[in-house]
């Protein structure tokens, strides 16, 4: 498989499940090519909420994001560069939500689209998604509910869903 025809993923972490109040702590991409990039996020001045359990799941203080997170238009800026026109995500409510306020709290405007991966798939391919993604965790054997972990979880996903479709089809 070339990487040409790979998408990029993009998965985010976040203060919470609140629609209206979480904001997101930690964005992970995979590339076409299967590289990594990460940043943890500062939390903006506005940006208050916090969830006690949605840290015990990502494992990320709010101290730690104050010390070693990256300002949000630095990630803002950062992820305009690195990412091509197009990039997926599997939860594209959340996702979409979290992005826009990174960019909005950044003052920029992102300069690629975000859509759900099951644009990708056909209907056979969403139904084997959920079990070829159990079956990657397993194999990986990484830490879920960290943003670059989520992403290369995404990208190997894809990669498995899709050879099985060659596979079937040859």
């Amino acid at each position: 498989m070339n990487s040409d025809s790979s998408p990029a993923f993009i998965d985010f972490e976040a203060s919470s499940l609140d629609l209206i109040a979480s904001y997101p702590i930690e964005v992970g991409v995979c590339m076409p090519n299967g590289s990594l990039h990460s940043w943890l996020i500062r939390p903006h001045v506005l940006w208050q909420d916090w969830s006690e359990s949605a840290e015990t799941i990502h494992g990320i203080s709010r101290a730690r994001l104050e010390q070693e997170g990256t300002p949000v238009g630095e990630v803002a800026r950062a992820l305009n560069r690195l990412l091509p026109e197009q990039i997926f995500c599997d939860a594209w409510t959340f996702d979409s939500f979290w992005l826009h306020r990174l960019f909005r709290a950044a003052g920029e405007t992102p300069e690629f689209q975000l859509e759900s991966v099951s644009m990708l798939l056909n209907p056979a391919q969403v139904r084997q998604w959920s079990g070829t993604r159990q079956q990657v965790i397993a194999d990986l054997g990484l830490p879920v509910h960290r943003a670059a972990n989520d992403a290369l979880i995404l990208h190997k996903t894809w990669e498995r869903v899709i050879c099985l479709g060659e596979a079937a089809v040859r």
